[in-house]
């Protein structure tokens, strides 16, 4: 499966097109991972949906025109993301589409489904970090402090491998969640990618009022799914907010924190056929 790209005027964005439904899906993977996550759903479902799998900011083949330190720290605004995708349904003639997002990832279906809400059909968060994001993120993101000792140890392979052995000792992270992190950095530019992440994405948080007001307005479906043993989105993360969404569909697989496997297609294509 070959990539394609679509550009406006601050990214270069990476992208594949499998399946050859009528619907459209969208789909925002997690972190350290690319626009060809969610192959494995096609077999299934590639007859319902045509999927669009995009390579995320500083993943793979998309490319930012601007990738200084100044733009990374001035952070990706919602309504920049928004833009780009309109942009990117007007471009391909997608009127209504769903949503999927994994991890990190569902931080980005959020905010479209925030910002085009009168669009959305279905909207699916696996892992949904976007509910919690938890003290590693914030603290690293958001924090000034953190943030900073963030910079100054991407520097280092070593403090960094440190770093992270010391988050999995606390808890921060499970195993699964260690070895996604231990694969990303072993140069200066994988590095980079990692801090980038961090604090680009750190203003695509949830409003949750505006959420259940636009998923109840536009009848949008919710779908969140669980891995019951995994460690970074525990179920308990949605004990708060999940009753508010009355009509929120619940899965919970027997997985860790990597989950998008055959056992995820074979439980989003119950749900969705």
């Amino acid at each position: 499966m070959e990539g394609q790209y679509f550009e406006n005027d601050f990214v270069k964005l990476h992208y594949y097109k499998f399946g050859k439904g009528p619907k459209h899906m969208l789909c925002f993977h997690g972190f350290g991972m690319h626009g060809k996550q969610f192959i494995s759903l096609e077999p299934s479902l590639g007859s319902k949906y045509t999927f669009w799998g995009f390579d995320l900011f500083f993943h793979k083949g998309t490319q930012l025109k601007d990738v200084s330190l100044a733009t990374v720290k001035a952070g990706l605004q919602k309504q920049q993301l928004v833009n780009l995708i309109a942009a990117f349904c007007r471009e391909h003639g997608i009127d209504r589409f769903s949503v999927l997002g994994y991890s990190m990832g569902t931080h980005f279906a959020t905010t479209v489904l925030e910002g085009l809400p009168e669009r959305i059909d279905e909207y699916i968060a696996a892992a949904p970090s976007s509910i919690e994001p938890g003290t590693l993120i914030r603290f690293f993101g958001k924090h000034k402090m953190g943030n900073k000792i963030l910079e100054k140890i991407m520097l280092s392979r070593r403090t960094t491998l440190n770093i992270i052995r010391l988050c999995r000792s606390l808890r921060f992270i499970d195993d699964a969640g260690r070895d996604i992190l231990m694969k990303e950095i072993g140069t200066p530019e994988l590095r980079f990618a990692l801090y980038a992440s961090f604090t680009y994405f750190r203003l695509l948080e949830t409003h949750e009022a505006h959420f259940i007001h636009v998923v109840k307005a536009h009848n949008i479906r919710t779908i969140f799914i669980f891995g019951k043993r995994d460690k970074m989105y525990l179920p308990k993360i949605g004990d708060v907010f999940l009753p508010k969404l009355p009509n929120a569909e619940v899965v919970i697989l027997d997985a860790d924190h990597e989950m998008i496997k055959a056992d995820f297609a074979e439980s989003l294509a119950r749900l969705l056929l």
